[in-house]
């Protein structure tokens, strides 16, 4: 069991909150992470520090000790674009088998106002978490990167 924080534009992690949600993230998602730079601007576009739609930043703590993270932006669309994108979620590697991702990704989805799409790489073992809760296979995506 876990207890959760949730922060948005009107709920804001302190600058040490912010860092250490950083940090936790860049340390956890293992292979399928970003840089912390990344990892920061989806916060901010979250938290609305930034020009944005916002979204939120959802933690879960034991014993004083964040064990997972998740960041959802808004995108500012629907139907044809799901209202959120779920950009990180990541669990302590040490807490990992115990069912926390799965109750965490249940209470981001509970909390996000609309539909939810996610982006995750064909190896990484979380597609089949997010199959189990309800998310399917839409598309392929494919992206055309400027130099």
């Amino acid at each position: 069991m876990f207890e959760t924080k949730v922060f948005d534009a009107k709920n804001k992690p302190s600058l040490e909150e912010k860092n250490r949600i950083i940090d936790f993230l860049f340390t956890h998602l293992d292979e399928y992470g970003d840089p912390k730079s990344d990892i920061e601007k989806s916060i901010q576009y979250a938290l609305k520090e930034t020009e944005s739609f916002g979204g939120f930043v959802l933690c879960a703590e034991k014993n004083n000790t964040l064990i997972g993270a998740v960041v959802v932006n808004q995108t500012g669309m629907k139907d044809y674009i799901p209202e959120n994108i779920l950009v990180y979620i990541a669990i302590h590697n040490k807490e990992r088998g115990n069912g926390y991702g799965k109750e965490l990704l249940e209470e981001a989805l509970k909390i996000a106002e609309g539909n939810v799409a996610l982006h995750v790489e064909p190896d990484n073992p979380a597609r089949f978490l997010y199959q189990k809760v309800g998310f399917s296979s839409k598309y392929v995506e494919m992206r055309y990167l400027k130099n």
